[in-house]
């Protein structure tokens, strides 16, 4: 299916063309009927050859309606732009084509209506002049009369041209469906309906529904139509309605958005390169290129897919702005939006080329940013997106629709370590941060040189400690018992400490089940730093309670447990070992978590290890 959108001036003749071509009346209210004028949007559909099926979407003319002439015309690939022959180009002609050249459609038709009215000669020249300044420029010119039939032959045909020559959809890709009309079906609940203009929507999907508000919903597709057929699957360009399930009407309308989950960044701040710009004039002259980016109000209404929203206007330099939109969008670079102030019915066109821009806190920063923005792809470049962060997550790359080559390094400068995109410069001055952290505290605090995971994460600037471990690897460091240090490079007791920790070592060699207590070790210099440090070598073991113990104690106490009939209580073990409740509580419990002894009952233990390794 190919999709198509009217345009021109109220009472051109668009429904009346729609519904000539189609056979299907356009207008769906009761009050257009009434007053014989298109005032939303309407939708009618034909098909021109065998297995080429085209969809209209025909947009109210008159002024006061321009809103929903956007939301029509917004996510349409194609145009048809109606004059009649009679009146010739008007107010509306001139805005309708403001707004196609604003958003960048150069695949159209211009038709001259009411052809069997007047001569159609002048309205199609002063016609084809306004088009030469626009991005339907060069397009093909008919005339026709709906009332005879004349020129419809030539006009199905030049509508098989076009659609012909329209590129193909993207239709593997996420979803975005900008939402025209909702409603609720008795026994099938709401359905909403919108121009797909890339992937495909199944019926069992998991959708988000983002709403003009900014919140968002989640819904399953229960039931698609296209073209008034059921569907299992439909795929871009197509007219779609979809049935939703876990959505109330009320809560989804015109301007929302379903998107696939987690596919989409949603934005308050985007950075666009101005491409056309237009005044209320109809002159020829009053259509032109933007030069400066600062001859923009400060406020105006941003029109994207079919929804409108206020924006702040921050200018960055020639040809280039940043807007502050009023609520969040799903946006993405290479989106066209409509720039319009509603009082003097200005319309300018924008290519949004940044969805997440940089912050702009330094002076100047607004000039340079002017200066990448003049230069930024439509597409975002990958390495430059990275290096510009430093790192991504793959995901968030990917919302913001840049493409992520499959396997092996997805650019020349860039590396995949885990979920994250990693710019090479920056995992390099990531590392020589981390290594002079780890240095300095080695040399201000050698009795615990080691840096925890997380301080070495703010060390080196890195977004997420799983990187961590990565780093330290790469730039010569060992992670040991969660900290970062220099390799082989043992935590150094002071001299009292040494001394204290050496009589320790002795007291247990003679008797290994007695441990000293706290305060001993407390007012012999061995806190808790010196402890973990003794520990960190191999020196001690430290179980729960504060228990300080040699490290050969558990298989020491695995000798004597093994000698006792079988199984035996604590107290058994107690006596034993010759100790404490104190420390043969967790001593046990360390030997149950070696499996090397198994807990049976509240008060029975069995030996599960016989002959541990010698100590």
């Amino acid at each position: 299916m190919h999709v198509i959108a009217t345009a021109g001036h109220v009472d051109h003749g668009k429904s009346t063309l729609v519904r000539a071509l189609t056979g299907i009346e356009p207008d769906r209210w009761a009050e257009e009927h009434r007053r014989g004028m298109t005032i939303d949007l309407g939708y009618a559909w034909t098909t021109l050859a065998p297995g080429v099926e085209v969809a209209f979407v025909d947009v109210p003319g008159h002024e006061r309606f321009i809103g929903n002439m956007l939301a029509g015309l917004g996510p349409a690939p194609a145009v048809v732009l109606v004059v009649a022959a009679d009146e010739g180009w008007r107010r509306q002609s001139a805005e309708h084509l403001a707004a196609v050249d604003a958003l960048g459609i150069t695949h159209g038709l211009l038709v001259v209506t009411r052809s069997d009215l007047a001569d159609p000669e002048p309205a199609m020249a002063q016609a084809v002049e306004q088009l030469g300044r626009t991005s339907l420029a060069g397009s093909p010119a008919l005339a026709v009369s709906a009332r005879t039939g004349q020129g419809l032959g030539d006009l199905r045909a030049a509508l098989g041209d076009l659609v012909a020559t329209l590129p193909p959809p993207e239709t593997a890709g996420r979803t975005r469906l900008w939402v025209d009309r909702s409603f609720s079906i008795r026994g099938s609940g709401t359905v909403v309906t919108g121009t797909l203009g890339a992937g495909t929507i199944r019926v069992g999907d998991d959708l988000l529904v983002h709403r003009a508000s900014g919140a968002t919903l989640r819904a399953t597709v229960r039931g698609l139509q296209s073209l008034e057929q059921p569907c299992d699957a439909v795929s871009a360009v197509a007219r779609v309605a979809v049935n939703l399930r876990g959505v109330r009407v009320d809560e989804v309308g015109r301007g929302d958005a379903l998107l696939t989950p987690d596919a989409w960044h949603v934005t308050r701040t985007v950075d666009v390169r101005l491409t056309t710009d237009s005044s209320d004039e109809t002159s020829p002259g009053a259509r032109h290129r933007p030069q400066e980016g600062d001859r923009l109000p400060a406020h105006l209404m941003v029109h994207a897919g079919t929804l409108a929203v206020e924006a702040r206007v921050r200018p960055l330099g020639p040809g280039a702005v940043r807007l502050g939109l009023s609520d969040p969008l799903p946006l993405a670079a290479g989106d066209r939006v409509v720039l319009r102030d509603p009082g003097s019915r200005r319309v300018v066109g924008a290519l949004v080329v940044d969805a997440d821009p940089p912050r702009l806190d330094r002076r100047g920063a607004a000039a340079r940013r002017a200066v990448e923005v003049a230069v930024l792809a439509a597409v975002p470049d990958l390495a430059r997106e990275v290096a510009r962060r430093g790192w991504m997550r793959h995901d968030d790359a990917v919302s913001l629709g840049i493409v992520v080559p499959a396997g092996g390094r997805p650019a020349s400068t860039v590396a995949r370590r885990g979920g994250w995109l990693v710019d090479d410069d920056a995992w390099q001055v990531a590392g020589q941060r981390l290594r002079a952290a780890v240095e300095r505290r080695a040399e201000s605090t050698p009795i615990d040189p080691g840096v925890p995971l997380e301080a070495a994460r703010a060390s080196a600037g890195l977004p997420d400690r799983a990187l961590v471990t990565g780093l330290a690897e790469a730039t010569g460091l060992e992670v040991r018992d969660g900290r970062v240090g220099l390799p082989g490079h043992a935590a150094a007791l002071g001299d009292r400490a040494e001394a204290a920790l050496r009589a320790v070592e002795a007291r247990l060699r003679e008797h290994p089940f007695t441990a000293p207590e706290q305060h001993d070790l407390d007012a012999a210099g061995l806190g808790a730093r010196e402890l973990a440090a003794a520990q960190g070598t191999g020196r001690i073991l430290r179980l729960p309670g504060e228990i300080v113990l040699l490290p050969s104690a558990p298989a020491l106490a695995m000798r004597e447990l093994a000698r006792l009939p079988q199984p035996f209580t604590t107290s058994d073990a107690r006596q034993a070992l010759g100790s404490t409740r104190r420390t043969v509580v967790p001593l046990l419990e360390h030997l149950d978590g070696r499996g090397w002894t198994r807990r049976l009952d509240g008060s029975h233990r069995e030996v599960v290890r016989a002959r541990p390794a010698s100590p």
